[in-house]
């Protein structure tokens, strides 16, 4: 019976190489100069350094701009609240990898409210739809794309 894994993977490779694309552009930016602000790439995360909190805001467009040029889905990007020590302003943002329980449970309901003949179960950080048509899992694909779960997802391990 044909069947397909959700998953929802991020390539920290390219995170790391959008935070020193975006490290390079705030080095050449007009508006940072003499600013003491800094991107760093640390355990999964990404933390950002500045002197005011409109600097992180900006820092975090310019992020944003570095990931998309990397082909990095930015709506996996989990910004935290800003935190005030001394004179500077510190962010951190945080990826989402793999699928939450109850995202995962949001994603089995779509698929049974549409009434499709596939079978889901949660695995882990992942789901297996199985079905008897190729036809009724290429629909279930189109039917998660089509719905805004707020996180990227792969469609990997197909089987015939």
């Amino acid at each position: 019976m044909p069947s397909f894994d959700i998953v929802s993977e991020i390539n920290m490779e390219e995170v790391r190489n959008a935070t020193e694309n975006a490290s390079r552009e705030l080095s050449t930016r007009f508006d940072f100069r003499g600013v003491d602000a800094s991107f760093e790439y640390k355990d999964k995360t990404v933390k950002m350094q500045a002197e005011a909190e409109f600097q992180l805001q900006q820092m975090e467009s310019i992020f944003r701009n570095a990931c998309a040029k990397r082909n990095l889905d930015t709506s996996a990007m989990d910004v935290k609240d800003f935190d005030h020590r001394g004179k500077n302003y510190y962010q951190t943002i945080a990826f989402k990898e793999g699928i939450e329980q109850d995202v995962a449970k949001k994603i089995v309901k779509l698929i049974k409210e549409a009434k499709l003949k596939v079978q889901t179960s949660i695995q882990g950080d992942q789901l297996r739809v199985t079905g008897k048509k190729r036809d009724d899992l290429q629909e279930v694909i189109a039917l998660i794309k089509q719905s805004d779960l707020g996180q990227p997802f792969q469609y990997n391990n197909f089987r015939d």
